[in-house]
């Protein structure tokens, strides 16, 4: 059962590097905000209202985390099954839905808008997690967990392989950027946007983060080279980006005593670790100086404030 650190620093933050030390606030420890889910996924901060937003995905439901009064509610329901989020560049909310196996937009009056749910005239398989670009093209994967069962989304036949898609913003065209990944899951731009970083969650003997240099024009990708070999037991998930570089990295499943999050430098380099007690799905960044680390973490939802902010898109 978690119980807080009773003593600074708090022990549940490992420092694998010294290049980790400032990153890390001496009297910041883990704090658990919320329990009681049953797969907590995809959170998203919203710096106007102060609040987060995360996803429930077995339970249907879209969480809201209220900052002023650390209330709790349910934001929307059902969800279609929602898994990841972020925030376009006009602040309005961007998910997954693996129960409408497509990528909708919440307009500022609630409405939802289709951004993305076929390509060449087939479904998408369960779109996993997003990001945008600051060129306003949305960027995500399409795994086929969704659709595995009925339990995160509704048992269906896969119709496309497994890519990772750009949405032009002025034009809506869809194209699959990345084709050779192995269940593609979470993704990040490097704060520059030169580097578009995926976990290749099914990629064997070894889970990979791998990254692709993004090109001049914005919206190709080559170079893909591996980043980040977990090893084994090792299972990233999703991800964000700091104004450094560093990759903050939900971890775990393989074995307990990796479960939390993993942080990487630019090179791929293991810098430091957050323990907790579950395994990590993922995180990002928010609070007024988006300092605080939010962490979406199988049945609850956990915090730390880091001596870093979080990259713009994130």
């Amino acid at each position: 059962m978690w119980q807080p650190s009773e003593r600074y620093p708090d022990p549940a933050i490992e420092v694998l590097d010294a290049s980790f030390e400032k990153y890390r606030i001496f009297s910041a420890a883990v704090e658990r905000l919320a329990t009681g889910f049953r797969w907590a996924e995809g959170p998203a901060w919203f710096g106007d209202g102060r609040y987060l937003l995360w996803s429930d995905i077995p339970n249907d439901r879209i969480m809201k985390w209220e900052e002023e009064t650390g209330a709790v509610s349910v934001f929307r329901k059902p969800s279609n099954f929602a898994n990841g989020h972020t925030r376009d560049r006009q602040g309005r909310l961007v998910g997954c839905e693996h129960g409408g196996r497509r990528v909708v937009r919440t307009e500022y009056d609630g409405a939802i808008t289709v951004i993305a749910d076929r390509f060449q005239g087939r479904r998408l398989n369960s779109p996993n997690d997003v990001v945008v670009k600051s060129d306003g093209s949305v960027w995500f994967t399409d795994p086929a967990f969704g659709i595995l069962g009925d339990y995160e989304g509704h048992r269906a036949q896969q119709e496309l392989p497994l890519n990772v898609y750009r949405v032009d913003p002025a034009t809506g065209e869809m194209d699959a950027v990345a084709t050779e990944l192995r269940g593609p899951n979470g993704l990040a731009f490097s704060p520059d946007e030169r580097i578009l970083y995926v976990v290749e969650s099914r990629a064997t003997p070894h889970r990979l983060i791998v990254a692709y240099d993004v090109g001049a024009d914005g919206r190709t990708l080559s170079g893909k080279r591996v980043l980040v070999d977990a090893g084994p037991g090792g299972t990233p998930d999703g991800f964000r980006v700091d104004v450094d570089g560093n990759l903050w990295c939900g971890w775990g499943m393989g074995r307990a005593e990796l479960d939390g999050v993993m942080v990487f430098s630019p090179a791929g380099r293991p810098i430091g670790r957050i323990a907790l007690p579950e395994r990590c799905a993922n995180v990002c960044f928010g609070g007024r100086a988006r300092n605080r680390l939010f962490m979406a973490a199988s049945k609850s939802l956990y915090s730390i404030y880091v001596n870093t902010s979080g990259a713009a898109g994130g």
